[in-house]
């Protein structure tokens, strides 16, 4: 299996987390179930082999070419055959900057770029398929992100939501929505719905996401950290809220979840 991960420039940062590839083949016969849980960030993805299977009501399409909004929930992925995939991940509030949409409407969701965006995509997908090194493909999408990137884009609404997240990533699990909302000078209600469209889900879901993240993460450094510390270390109520929030989000416990796979936070990671 060939795996392979990369940062984007200077001038994308703050907008694209990484750039990732896959290129794997399945001996004949054999399917892999892939959870995908929520991770506080959005991707787009290029598909250039077998397309991965979605698990009935996932509100996961099948496509070449897909963009996948923010979540509040798991879904699994049959996987069998050549996997061969190439994936922009954005910055929490970086989709925005390319897409003019509010972003809510692909809240969990996973649908075809061609619904959302003009035929140029398919050129591409098609100077990308003909691309084998993963440099080259960064920068063949870099250029393609950069002309659609979108200068007057951050207006007041959204800049303050950029500011409630550096302090949501300053403080994850500490703040609620109504300090979000006094913080940034706004109704709760206005400060929902601006949260929901520049980021793609609701200021209480991605709070629920990144905490859980957050404690993904303290796994991740520290494996023999107990289930009970954890709780506390996230500021989740008691052990019990923590493995509540786990069953809603993974739909497992926090000692399956950890069980079946080595804790990584695609969030702060």
């Amino acid at each position: 299996m060939r795996y392979l991960i990369a940062k984007p420039s200077a001038f994308l940062a703050p907008y694209i987390k990484q750039y990732w590839m896959i290129d794997n083949t399945l001996s004949e016969g054999v399917n892999h179930i892939q959870s995908i849980v929520p991770s506080g960030l959005m991707e787009l993805t290029f598909h250039f082999a077998d397309l991965p299977e979605p698990i009935s009501g996932s509100g996961h399409l099948r496509d070449q070419i897909t963009i996948s909004g923010q979540s509040n929930r798991h879904f699994d992925l049959t996987v069998s055959g050549h996997l061969n995939m190439f994936s922009i991940t954005f910055q929490a509030q970086g989709a925005g900057r390319f897409f003019s949409i509010p972003l809510n409407e692909l809240c969990n969701q996973t649908i075809p770029l061609r619904f959302i965006q003009d035929q140029s995509i398919s050129k591409i997908h098609a100077e990308l398929t003909n691309t084998k090194s993963f440099k080259e493909k960064i920068e063949l999408i870099e250029s393609f992100l950069l002309q659609r990137f979108m200068n007057n884009f951050n207006s007041l609404a959204c800049a303050r939501i950029d500011d409630s997240l550096k302090a949501i990533n300053q403080n994850p699990g500490l703040l609620n929505v109504d300090e979000l909302a006094s913080r940034a000078c706004l109704s709760r209600k206005q400060y929902e719905r601006n949260f929901s469209e520049c980021i793609g889900i609701s200021p209480k879901q991605f709070l629920r996401v990144i905490r859980f993240q957050q404690a993904i993460y303290k796994k991740q450094q520290n494996p023999d950290l107990s289930l009970t510390a954890l709780a506390a270390d996230c500021d989740y109520y008691d052990q019990s809220h923590m493995i509540a929030e786990f069953r809603q989000l993974t739909g497992r416990t926090p000692t399956q979840f950890f069980n079946e796979c080595d804790p990584y936070s695609d969030y702060f990671s």
